[in-house]
C-alpha cells in the first residue's frame, strides 16, 4: 500500500528545497566573484532578498561552510573564505594526490555513454571559453572532470574531490583569465585527456591529470605576491 504524506510531513522536504536553492545561489555568487573573499553574508539581508525565513539561510551557511566556501563567525555571520598561498597550494596538492588515482581507476570502466557525456561537456566548455564566460567555464570544468572520475567507483574519494574542485574553482577562473596561454592549454589538455581515456591508456590519463593540476597550481602561485602569504586573488573579470 502506498502511503500519502500529510502537509505537516512534507514541510521538511519543502524546506530542504528552499535551502538547496539558497545554497546554489550563494555558491554561484561566491564562485563567480560577485561576493568577494572576506565579505560577510548577512542572514537578515539575504532572507529579505530571497523572500524566505532565516532558517534556510542559516542552513545554507552551514552547508557552504562544510564546502570550505565560507567561515562561520559568532558575531559576523558567514564570511567568504579567503585562501592564502599556502592554502591554495595545499588544495592543489590534495587534488594532485587524488585525481590521478580516480582517472586511473575510471578508464577501464568508462562506457560509451560516459564518453558521449564527456564530449558534450567538452564542446560546451570550449564554447564557454570562446565567449569568455568564466562562470559557465567553472561549472563545466568541474563537471567534465567528475564525469570521467565517476566511473572509478570510489564514492568517498569522489566526494572529497568534488569539494576540492568547488574550493579551487574561483581561483582556477582567475588563473584562466590572467595567465597567458591558459585557455589554449586548458582546451588542449582536456581534449587530450579524453583521447587517452578512449584509448584505454589509464597511466597516460593519470600522468596528464597530474600535470594538468600542478600546472594550474603553479600559475596561481605565480599570481600571488610572494611577500604576502594571505593575499586574496583578484576577482575574475565579468564576462
Amino acid at each position: 500500500m502506498i502511503s500519502t504524506l500529510s502537509p505537516r510531513s512534507r514541510r521538511p522536504l519543502l524546506r530542504q528545497t528552499v535551502t538547496g536553492a539558497a545554497v546554489a545561489e550563494l555558491r554561484r555568487r561566491i564562485l563567480s566573484g560577485a561576493v568577494a573573499a572576506g565579505e560577510a553574508l548577512r542572514q537578515d539581508a539575504l532572507a529579505r532578498e530571497f523572500g524566505i525565513s532565516r532558517i534556510p539561510i542559516r542552513e545554507a551557511f552551514h552547508q557552504l561552510a562544510a564546502e570550505g566556501l565560507v567561515t562561520l563567525h559568532p558575531h559576523r555571520g558567514a564570511v567568504v573564505t579567503a585562501l592564502s598561498g599556502s592554502d591554495i597550494a595545499e588544495l592543489f596538492d590534495l587534488r594532485a594526490m587524488l585525481e590521478p588515482d580516480l582517472i586511473r581507476r575510471a578508464v577501464p570502466r568508462l562506457t560509451a555513454a560516459d564518453f558521449e557525456r564527456a564530449e558534450t561537456l567538452l564542446a560546451d566548455y570550449a564554447a564557454a571559453i570562446g565567449r569568455s564566460d568564466l562562470e559557465a567555464y567553472g561549472e563545466l570544468n568541474r563537471e567534465y572532470h567528475l564525469s570521467l572520475y565517476r566511473a572509478s567507483g570510489r564514492s568517498q574519494t569522489l566526494e572529497l574531490v568534488r569539494v576540492l574542485l568547488a574550493n579551487t574553482d574561483r581561483y582556477t577562473r582567475v588563473q584562466l583569465a590572467m595567465s597567458e596561454g591558459a585557455t589554449t592549454r586548458a582546451k588542449r589538455e582536456h581534449a587530450a585527456l579524453l583521447d587517452l581515456c578512449r584509448a584505454g591508456d589509464a597511466e597516460g590519463a593519470a600522468r596528464l591529470t597530474l600535470d594538468h593540476v600542478l600546472a594550474v597550481r603553479e600559475d596561481l602561485l605565480h599570481l600571488l605576491e610572494p611577500d604576502d602569504a594571505d593575499i586574496a586573488l583578484p576577482q575574475a573579470p565579468a564576462a
